[in-house]
Parts: structure tokens; sequence; C-alpha cells
């Protein structure tokens, strides 16, 4: 799919919320616990839970990125469900301190 910034996503599988911050140059499929993300108005009832090996959870507030690519996304609402491109999960992105201003 073709992301654009502030997009919102849902999960299918547990209770995770996504923005889009920055999108992937090319089209992608963003997952949430093995299964695809759907927008966040969309009337999808989840039954089902994160496939194994992919429920090893995100933080609200904290933005994942991919390894190596430009794709960006923030969690607004955490949930049990491991975000990933295809099969490659995303990662945290590390937050850059400021310099002290002493």
């Amino acid at each position: 799919m073709q992301l654009r910034p502030g997009q919102r996503f849902r999960s299918q599988v547990c209770e995770t919320q996504i923005i889009i911050v920055r999108p992937a140059e090319t089209d992608v499929i963003l997952k949430c616990g093995g299964s695809p993300v759907v927008d966040l108005d969309s009337d999808v009832q989840s039954d089902s839970a994160p496939q194994d090996g992919l429920a090893s959870g995100n933080e609200m507030g904290k933005r994942y990125v991919t390894k190596d690519g430009p794709l960006e996304v923030l969690v607004t609402k955490a949930g049990i469900g491991t975000l990933t491109v295809g099969d490659d999960p995303l990662i945290v992105k590390e937050v850059t301190p400021l310099p002290s201003s002493d």
C-alpha cells in the first residue's frame, strides 16, 4: 500500500493504533501481529490473536522505523502485536540526546 503522512491505522489482532510520520518511498505491506493493518475507521471485528513470534508488543508514544528505509510510524495506542513491514520487524527509533546547557 502507498502510505501518506498523517494516515491512521489499527491492528486487526490487538489494540494497536498508529499514525504514519514518514512514509516509505515505495509500496509496503505494513502489518501488526502478522496481519495487515487497516484504516482506523474500518469496521473490522477482530477475534484473532497475533501469530506465533509476532507478539512482542509495542509502546505508546514510541516511534518505530525500518532498519534500512525511511518508514517511520508513531504508536498512538499500544498493543501486543509486533509491527512489521512484510516479515521485517520495525525497531524503536533511538532518541537523540540534546546537548546540555550548563
